[in-house]
């Protein structure tokens, strides 16, 4: 069941939609892309006549299709990532967020290129002409603006064929479509947006693969959204301690480091659909221009 506050003078009411039915292929998980809404015409209404909506659906409207209606008019949403409750005690609000998070937008807004690189043989470019570029610190203040929590996250959606390049994954990073950190190495081709090759030396590539396949879409080999994170509460090392029903792994997507890339909806380039990869890597330098940002895992100075 999905649940989303709406403000009915100076009350509070709730918007309460069932789960939808899965009707697969497969199990959907960390999508950023809930289907709760289901185009619902009367739910969106109310959403999108309030100032402020709390989302608490299991996978969030980032990418859900409705997102861009709630959002027209000015209504602000903030999703509550679905997490343990010692998540929330634990993390907390970091006070200087919000002014780290501005000054990584400032400077990916700025840029040109990104290039992403890494000892393990990542090499990516992205062509940032025409991005949507994003940031989080947790806080929805902005009419019009979506942010979850936790957050600490700075991110671009690029324009259609802007990304290029390989992608090397390699034990420690994240697959947090699966919450499960990979075990072996992940070679990924990426031309013109999309996954052309996927390689690899045992069954986390297989299990990629076969996941991607299982859509039987186009879109879900395309690359959503590219950028890294900024908080130093969240912890790379949390995902053991919870069972996957517990934890939905927004913590693992901002820990202050990584570079974070998906696969699947991007708005910006006109594509929505349901299969959706979050990938946190550790170790990865990215440069905007000539301009580093992340130094091999490590945020520079200047955004710590």
């Amino acid at each position: 069941m999905s649940r989303q506050l709406k403000k009915i003078g100076s009350k509070f009411a709730t918007t309460v939609v069932p789960t939808p039915l899965n009707y697969g292929p497969v199990p959907i998980r960390s999508t950023g892309a809930s289907l709760a809404i289901d185009g619902n015409q009367s739910v969106i209404a109310d959403l999108a006549a309030t100032t402020f909506v709390v989302d608490c659906t299991v996978e969030g409207l980032l990418h859900a299709p409705e997102r861009d209606q709630i959002l027209k008019d000015g209504t602000r949403i903030l999703m509550i990532s679905n997490e343990h409750p010692e998540v929330f005690d634990r993390i907390g609000h970091d006070p200087t967020l919000t002014e780290r998070v501005e000054n990584g937008v400032n400077r990916l807004s700025s840029a040109s290129i990104m290039r992403v690189s890494s000892e393990a043989g990542t090499d990516l470019t992205v062509d940032l002409k025409g991005a949507q570029v994003a940031g989080s610190d947790g806080i929805a203040r902005e009419p019009g603006e979506i942010s979850h929590w936790p957050g600490g996250l700075v991110l671009c959606f690029p324009d259609a064929a802007s990304v290029n390049g390989t992608v090397v994954m390699k034990p420690g990073d994240v697959n947090l479509t699966f919450k499960e950190y990979l075990r072996s190495t992940i070679r990924i081709k990426i031309e013109s947006d999309y996954i052309t090759e996927i390689d690899g030396d045992g069954l986390d590539a297989d299990l990629f693969s076969s996941y991607l396949a299982a859509w039987k879409e186009e879109d879900a080999y395309a690359v959503s959204h590219l950028g890294w994170g900024m908080n130093h509460l969240c912890r790379w090392d949390a995902l053991p301690m919870y069972d996957k029903s517990d934890f939905n792994g927004t913590e693992l997507r901002a820990f202050a480091g990584n570079f974070l890339w998906s696969t699947g909806a991007n708005e910006v380039a006109g594509r929505f659909c349901r299969g959706h990869f979050d990938l946190p890597m550790r170790d990865c330098s990215v440069i905007l221009d000539n301009n580093p940002v992340v130094e091999s895992g490590t945020l520079i100075e200047d955004l710590t």
